[in-house]
């Protein structure tokens, strides 16, 4: 099978972030994305964003377009934010963003009505209907099919640092897990989801996919479900291991390593170096800690099994790749990542938030409405940031 990848700018930015509808009052999920999405399509036609439905009804995804910058891709999701908002408000719905809700139970949510997602319910049956799940998708442009393959290895090193960052689904229909990230676990149980597989060379890909259309496991490219693939249609690497981010100043600080890492990685593809990788037994256990334990994990680092806390090597990526960030552009994004780091990630302060209201889990989600709606935006947290990179 041949599968043509479309090159793209080398290290553009593009982001989805799925957003939850729930009801002001009460924080439960409202299954109301058809409505907003009408609402809005004549309005947005012309914008660079999207606003689209997603497996649940109680589900929009906003996308932007393509940027030359992180800070152009969340201009660009904030715009769309605010266009949502115009129809929302009035109806008394509130957004929200986390890799999980804190108290809602699967079965009373409903799936939207496309043939695709019928289909995956059909097949997927209980596992399917538990995809009470929500996350960010980063899309990185790449100018060379030869190097994707490569850097989506090098990228699963650092797996466990992006879903530490963004870990935000401590709670699974109104019970503690003990997991920062229930949502990667649960989500790794779909057909084709979870890490992917360590090939090589885009014709290992190619022979992948038709093995997998040719058994009938799915239809083209677009089922692949890894926590990093290819986007061949887009000609880029999208990495989909994070749970979705509480706000907007942690998208963009997320988005900004992404980008930052896929740069790196392909200066040294252009440099003749091998990029680093790990045995694939070392990436599944780094994901199955980061997923457990959040921040607080020790991850390993390199071939020889060497084992760090996930918040040290994270501090020393960010002082390494520093200059790079610089270079593209997105140094008071890519700051946000200190911030996470000194503050927790959405799990911590959800466990602090319960823990304050004798395990109310209905504080948490009003907590969660309100970082989202009141919480600093973008450009008010880089204000503060300033334009420098903070000491690792």
């Amino acid at each position: 099978m041949t599968v043509t990848f479309h090159s793209s700018a080398r290290s553009s930015v593009g982001i989805e972030w799925e957003l939850m509808l729930a009801d002001g009052a009460s924080g439960d999920l409202v299954g109301r994305a058809g409505e907003v999405i009408s609402a809005l399509a004549e309005p947005t036609a012309l914008e660079r964003f999207t606003v689209t439905e997603e497996l649940l009804t109680n589900t929009i995804e906003v996308t932007s377009g393509v940027g030359d910058t992180v800070e152009a891709a969340v201009d660009d999701i904030a715009d769309a934010i605010r266009a949502v908002r115009t129809v929302t408000d009035p109806l008394g719905i509130e957004l929200l963003c986390a890799g999980s809700h804190p108290f809602a139970q699967w079965y009373e949510q409903s799936v939207t009505d496309k043939t695709r997602y019928h289909t995956l319910i059909e097949r997927t049956q209980w596992w399917g209907r538990n995809m009470m799940i929500w996350g960010i998708h980063v899309h990185i442009g790449v100018e060379d099919v030869d190097k994707v393959l490569p850097i989506v290895n090098a990228l699963a090193v650092y797996l466990p640092h992006l879903q530490a960052l963004s870990a935000s689904s401590p709670y699974w229909a109104g019970e503690r897990t003990g997991y920062a990230s229930n949502r990667a676990l649960v989500f790794q149980q779909l057909p084709t989801a979870g890490l992917p597989w360590p090939l090589q060379t885009w014709a290992e890909y190619e022979d992948y996919l038709e093995d997998m259309v040719r058994t009938g496991v799915m239809e083209d490219a677009t089922e692949v479900r890894w926590d990093i693939r290819p986007a061949p249609r887009w000609g880029t690497i999208e990495v989909r291991a994070c749970d979705g981010m509480s706000t907007l100043p942690e998208l963009a600080a997320v988005a900004a390593l992404t980008q930052t890492l896929v740069e790196h990685f392909s200066r040294e593809l252009d440099a003749g170096r091998e990029l680093p990788t790990i045995q694939p037994w070392f990436v599944r256990e780094n994901k199955w800690r980061a997923a457990r334990y959040g921040l607080g994990a020790r991850v390993i680092t390199d071939r020889e099994g060497t084992q760090v806390p996930v918040s040290e090597h994270l501090a020393q990526t960010i002082e390494r790749l520093a200059p790079i960030a610089a270079e593209l552009h997105c140094a008071r994004e890519f700051a946000g990542l200190q911030t996470i780091l000194e503050q927790g990630a959405s799990s911590t302060r959800q466990l602090l938030v319960a823990d304050a209201a004798d395990g109310d889990l209905r504080a948490v989600v009003q907590h969660l409405i309100r970082e989202f709606r009141a919480g600093p935006t973008l450009r008010e947290h880089l204000a503060g940031v300033g334009d420098g990179i903070p000491a690792a």
